[in-house]
């Protein structure tokens, strides 16, 4: 299961299904980042030694008119939050610091991703990772300091990217607004 660097192989880290992606329209006023859609994959892993594993990567700014058109659409990060954030879940949170992601395909709401993770900051073992899997889109959350109604949010929303097909899912836990396929 180990490699020369003491920890897991990238053989170890294999995709299972499951895996979604979503966007998120967010701003934080106070700290003066100004409103921004990028998006989040979350790719499962079989059980690493029985325990759960997954690698998710959160704000990569794919520049996409659609969230219905994102096949072709690739997307790179040099460095851990600048913009994108990469991380192997297993036993913790392990953080890499490079992030390299090609939209492959696109089929009605899912996605087919190429996606390579190298620069392991936290010591989790493969100095790079690279995973193919197919997601399933989880939606669009809208979290602005404007926006008070989802009236509101979905037309925010309609500035960055295409919304037709759009409906609110109310009661989300932890967002503002969320908004799913009808």
């Amino acid at each position: 299961m180990g490699d020369d660097e003491g920890g897991l192989s990238a053989r170890d880290l294999v995709p299972a299904a499951g895996g979604e992606w979503h966007g998120l329209l967010f701003d934080n006023q106070v700290v003066g980042l100004p409103a921004a859609l990028t998006w989040t994959l979350r790719i499962p892993f079989e059980p690493v030694g029985g325990d759960p594993a997954a690698l998710d990567v959160e704000w990569l700014p794919l520049p996409a008119p659609s969230w219905r058109a994102l096949a072709g659409v690739a997307c790179e990060s040099e460095t851990f939050a600048e913009p994108a954030e990469a991380s192997v879940h297993l036993h913790g949170h392990h953080r890499y610091s490079r992030v390299s992601l090609r939209v492959l395909a696109q089929d009605g709401p899912r996605i087919q991703v190429a996606l390579t993770v190298s620069g392991d900051i936290d010591g989790l073992g493969p100095a790079e990772l690279t995973v193919e899997a197919w997601l399933s889109f989880a939606g669009i959350r809208v979290q602005l300091s404007d926006a008070a109604s989802a009236e509101a949010a979905l037309e925010r929303l309609g500035s960055f990217t295409d919304i037709d097909g759009l409906v609110e899912l109310p009661g989300a836990p932890g967002v503002a607004f969320h908004f799913v396929p009808a």
